[in-house]
Formats: C-alpha cells, sequence, structure tokens
C-alpha cells in the first residue's frame, strides 16, 4: 500500500495530513490523487459514502490552484448545506498551510451578503450547495468564468434532489476547457447524462463495485407487523445499550413524530429535517457529534452532511421510495475503517424491496430477531456491570464513606450488589416481563398489503383514481399527510381509473369519516365511505359492485356510510419541557409507554406547533 508521500503531494499538504492523522490513504484516495495531480482530465469516481473522497479531489486541487491569484479557480458542487460547510472546513484543514488561501463555503440560510462579501476578498474556492449559487451567479455577485475545476461531489443525491436543472445552469457558464471531477456513490441514468454533456472523455475510477455497500457494514433485517414498528425501534436501542445512530424515516412528518415519541419516552433523541431553521440544524448537529444525542431521527435530505465517524448503527425506520437510497444511508455508518450495522425494520409487504436492494448492493441481508423482554434485561444488566466495573474512583466520595459504610453495615456484599444491581434491572423487568413477541415469520406478500390478515381494519372507496393523479403509493401519501396518520396506518390502497380503495385500522374509521365530511381536493368534493372488501371479475370492487366507472353519489348520506356527529383533528402537539434552540425535550418517566431512562434526553428538532381542527358533520350535501 502506498503513503501519501508516494502520491506526489507537495510539503505544505503533507504538513496538514500530518497534523490532520492520515496514515495511509485510502483507495479512491490512492486511485484518484496521482490521476488528478498528473493530468489535465476529466473524472468520474465511483465510490461509497465515507471513503474519503473530500480528500481525493481536495489535495489535488488545493496543489494545482495558484494561491497567489485572487481568481476563483475551483469549484465544489454539493447538495446540502451540511455537506458544503463539511467540505468547506475540510479544504481548509487539508490547506492550512498554503498561506493566503481562501475557501468560501455559499449556502442558503445565511447571508447572501456576508458570502458575497467574503467571495470578494477573492476565494480562489468555493463550495455551495447549487441552488445558492445560481442565486449568486444571477445577481453577478460571483466570477465563475475563470474555473478551471469543478467538482460535483454526492452527484446523485444532488440529481435525485432536483438539481440538475440548477447543475446544467451552473456548468453552462463555466469555461469549456475546465476540468470536471464527479464524485457518486450509485451512478444513475441521470448521472451519466450530466457527465456526457459537461465532460470529456473521462477516465473512470470506481471502488469496489458500483452500487455495492462497503465491506465494512453487516446488513441486518427484522420483520415485524408494521403497527409494531416503533415498538421494534425502542427494542433494538434497548438491546443496544451503547447506540450512536442515525434512523432514517421518508419524510419529515414521520422524522418529527417519530423522534418526538422516543424523547418522551426517555430517550436521547433529535430530529433533522428540512424545516428546521439552519441554527436549529447546527444545535442538533452540534449535540449529535458531542454524542448529547445518541439517536438521530434524519430524512435523507437532511442527512446528507452527517460527517461523523463512530456511528455503531443506522436504522431504516421506512426504506426509502428510491432504492438506490439505501446506499447513502448504510454509508453513515463503518467509516474510515470501523464496522458498522444497518438494519431494516419491515413488515411483509416490504420484502421484495429488500430482495431489490441486495442486487444493487451486491450483499445479503441476514434475519435477525426482535429481542424479547428477558435478553434486553440481561443485556442492560450486563452494560451496567461493566460501566460500573471501568469507572475510575472519584476520592471526592471518601468523606461521605463512613455514613455509607455505617448504612450497609450489617448488608454482605451479595445482598450489597443485588440491591444496587436490582434499581436498573427492576425498571426493565417491570417493564417488559409481560412484552409480546415482535417478530412475525417470512413469507411473500403482495404490493402493499400492510396487513398480514386479509379483511383487517376499515375498508373505504374514495371517488379519486388515477385521472386525479394519483397512483397508490402517491393515494397513501396523500392520506397519510391529511388525515395526520403515520404511514402504516394507511394500507390495502388500490388505486382505480376514477375512484380507489384503502383501509386502515378499526380505531381510525370514525377520523377518517369525520375528516372527508365535506373536504374539498382541487375544488371539488371528495367523498368517502366504508365498502366492502370483496373482489369482482373485474377486479376489486365497491362492495359486490363490479370496478366500472365508480358510482359518484349526488346528495344524501346514502350507502351504508357510518357518519360521525363531528370530529376532532388534531396534528401531534409536543409535551414536556422545550429547550432552546433545538426544542429538546427531557424527561424521565417510567410509565406504561417506556421503562424510564436513565439517560438524560437533551437533543431533538424543533417541535411543530400543534393546533386543532373541528369538521362538523352535515346529514347530507352536494357533488361536484
Amino acid at each position: 500500500m502506498s503513503t501519501f508521500q508516494d502520491l506526489g503531494l507537495n510539503e505544505d499538504l503533507l504538513k496538514a495530513i500530518t497534523d490532520l492523522g492520515f496514515e495511509t490513504p485510502s483507495e479512491v484516495q490512492e486511485k484518484a490523487i496521482p490521476i488528478l495531480l498528473e493530468q489535465e482530465t476529466d473524472l468520474v469516481a465511483l465510490a461509497q459514502t465515507g471513503t474519503g473522497k473530500t480528500a481525493a479531489f481536495g489535495f489535488p486541487m488545493l496543489q494545482k490552484i495558484d494561491i497567489d491569484s485572487r481568481t476563483t479557480q475551483g469549484l465544489i458542487l454539493s447538495p446540502t448545506r451540511e455537506l458544503c460547510l463539511q467540505i468547506a472546513n475540510e479544504m481548509k484543514a487539508y490547506g492550512k498551510y498554503c498561506k493566503g488561501l481562501n475557501v468560501v463555503a455559499i449556502y442558503g440560510g445565511s447571508s447572501i451578503t456576508d458570502q458575497a462579501r467574503e467571495v470578494k476578498r477573492g476565494a480562489q474556492v468555493i463550495v455551495a450547495t447549487p441552488g445558492r449559487m445560481k442565486d449568486m451567479i444571477k445577481r453577478r455577485l460571483v466570477d465563475i468564468t475563470k474555473i478551471q475545476y469543478s467538482v460535483l461531489d454526492e452527484a446523485d443525491e444532488m440529481l435525485n434532489m432536483g438539481f440538475k436543472e440548477d447543475i446544467t445552469d451552473i456548468l453552462s457558464g463555466t469555461p469549456d476547457d475546465k476540468n470536471t471531477w464527479l464524485f457518486s456513490a450509485t451512478m444513475p441514468k441521470e448521472v451519466s447524462t450530466i457527465a456526457r454533456k459537461f465532460m470529456n472523455d473521462p477516465q473512470e475510477i470506481t471502488v469496489g463495485h458500483k452500487n455495492q455497500s462497503t465491506n465494512t457494514v453487516s446488513h441486518e433485517y427484522y420483520l415485524v407487523n408494521a403497527r409494531d414498528r416503533y415498538q421494534a425501534l425502542k427494542r433494538l436501542a434497548d438491546a443496544n445499550p451503547d447506540i450512536f445512530s442515525v434512523i432514517f424515516c421518508r419524510t419529515k412528518r414521520d422524522t418529527q413524530k417519530v423522534a418526538e415519541q422516543l424523547i418522551e419516552d426517555g430517550y436521547s433523541a433529535g430530529a433533522l429535517h428540512g424545516d428546521l431553521s439552519q441554527n436549529q440544524r447546527d444545535i442538533v448537529m452540534k449535540q449529535f457529534r458531542s454524542r448529547q444525542i445518541q439517536m438521530l431521527v434524519a430524512t435523507d435530505v437532511a442527512a446528507r452532511g452527517i460527517d461523523v465517524d463512530d456511528i455503531t448503527h443506522v436504522i431504516n425506520y421506512q426504506l426509502s421510495d428510491e432504492i438506490e437510497t439505501y446506499t447513502h444511508r448504510s454509508g453513515r455508518t463503518g467509516r474510515a475503517g470501523k464496522t458498522g450495522i444497518s438494519m431494516v425494520i419491515v413488515s411483509k409487504s416490504e420484502i421484495r424491496r429488500l430482495k431489490s436492494i441486495e442486487r444493487i448492493i451486491n450483499k445479503k441481508f441476514e434475519l435477525k430477531e426482535i429481542p424479547n423482554g428477558m435478553a434486553i434485561c440481561e443485556v442492560q444488566l450486563l452494560s451496567l456491570a461493566n460501566k460500573i466495573h471501568n469507572t475510575e474512583i472519584n476520592h471526592e466520595i471518601d468523606k461521605y464513606l463512613e455514613d455509607i459504610n455505617a448504612l450497609f453495615e450489617e448488608t454482605s456484599k451479595e445482598e450489597l450488589i443485588k440491591k444496587f444491581f436490582s434499581v436498573e434491572f427492576t425498571r426493565f423487568f417491570n417493564y417488559y416481563q409481560k412484552s409480546k413477541n415482535l417478530n412475525v415469520a417470512a413469507g411473500d406478500s403482495g404490493r402493499d398489503s400492510g396487513r398480514e390478515s386479509s379483511g383487517s381494519g376499515a375498508r373505504y372507496f374514495i371517488n379519486v383514481g388515477e385521472k386525479d393523479g394519483f397512483d397508490w403509493m402517491k393515494l397513501k401519501d396523500f392520506l397519510k399527510e391529511v388525515l395526520d396518520l403515520g404511514r402504516d396506518d394507511v394500507f390495502k390502497v388500490d388505486c382505480k381509473d376514477t375512484f380507489s380503495f384503502f383501509n386502515t385500522e378499526k380505531e381510525h374509521q370514525e377520523k377518517v369519516l369525520a375528516f372527508f365530511t365535506d373536504y374539498k381536493h382541487e375544488g371539488r368534493f371528495v367523498n368517502v365511505e366504508i365498502t366492502e372488501d370483496k373482489p369482482s371479475r373485474g377486479g376489486r370492487g365497491r362492495g359486490n359492485s363490479g370496478g366500472g366507472g365508480g358510482r359518484r353519489r349526488d346528495g344524501g348520506s346514502g350507502g351504508d356510510r357510518r357518519r360521525s356527529g363531528g370530529g376532532e383533528r388534531r396534528s401531534s402537539e409536543g409535551r414536556g419541557r422545550r429547550s432552546e434552540g433545538s426544542g429538546s425535550v427531557d424527561r424521565r418517566r417510567g410509565s406504561d409507554d417506556a421503562p424510564a431512562r436513565s439517560r438524560r434526553s437533551d437533543g431533538g428538532g424543533d417541535r411543530d406547533k400543534g393546533e386543532f381542527k373541528t369538521t362538523h358533520s352535515r346529514s347530507g350535501r352536494s357533488r361536484r
């Protein structure tokens, strides 16, 4: 294996490398740095998150630009504010001995005037998010017409986030003879299109196989009923007392909801998503890096800027709509040569998606069981014993020992140990002694079945369908959003041409019917009725009728719909004490919801303030 000296880096960079504690280059650095130093070429580098890509393009750029010139010569585009700041800070650390170097980060959520002032001072390297960069170019606050080197970092994620047009506009304003270096974890068609348009005969290097997950991460999945997903998450946390993890949810709403539930149950958790201000995001990330937060619940977009080497677990609370996103998620752990575990909590309806992910990452998922209560009690007890055994004695306690010894004078060593550990053990034992088995048997399931029994829950007819722009997934997301339900609370969604069907548990029936009393979507009333789940010859029909065009009601209550006499909906309102900045809650409790936790919950995202809304039921209404 070569050393950094062998790669051809100059003395200033080698001194910085020594200060940073880097010993040997990673595979992507070993492959990319010599090419970029020795040749004026375009490059496509495929490597997983956490493999050292920033240094792979950062060192060559710093060595090749003219530090004595104030002209902007290097442009690095990244998908998120966090990643933009991370790259800028690393570039500054790499160039700490390059006198006169000015690296400027340009991103939304911060003063554009201050950023423009920094650029005007002479920024040889700009690290930017596409949206803010395009805005500054439009305002003529930055000049990129003399760019010599452009980098697209996490290119697949930028395109996945909808930045294709911005990237195209930005690169179109740069010189044709510049070098473009594209770094990506995966290579979807959109990335190939950008490469063809803006790169000239690029060299390509691949670390591992395309889209393959890193070998330092093991992949596990846990099969549970959809309604037990949150309980499974808590058990996985309790079974790993030293967990330091990122938990991924699909939407901002689910991210906030799960984080709030964990905080209320006494876990040191926090939320990271796009609805937080930049200051709130910075506070949450600071708490996570300092381990005040042990479980960071995040959306895929927000997590792009997480650069923490010691994450022990990635937990996929919900799988992303984009299968390729799993590669980015699992790359949050197993970084810098350390090992990590990627866990997926799935219901039967999601098994097929796991098979698709296996083909992409070229790795097998191992089916594991959610631990039972007694196993968790044992793990927690031994963890406490190890912590006590390894604790350094604070001799300030010596002056209190006489009184303590007097209290336990007639207590034997064995009895004292039992009493001491019973304080912790009893909490978990009382909570878990009657806990049920959350595991379900593996087996294939159809699309979006969501529940194991075919007739579970309440079945509804709704008068919107594919002609209204819905498919089963979009309709499911729409219903989950307007009804303020969890993703797994809406299931068995069947989308037809002009109407559809869906299920919820019986407990949500009154809420669903009350909500869709006089509800309009894009100017017309949406009609929801209770129906039967009986398939007809043409597929699933409404009651015993066939699919057809869907029966529309013109007035009155009709059918077999059950009216509620008015209902009250409320979005979840955070309970507990709010702390400054991140809106975290410090709550310790020993309730029926969770065993009281000894860990302090210091972190959290900004709570969405709940609001109360009331809909009024009518005995009949006209339809448009």
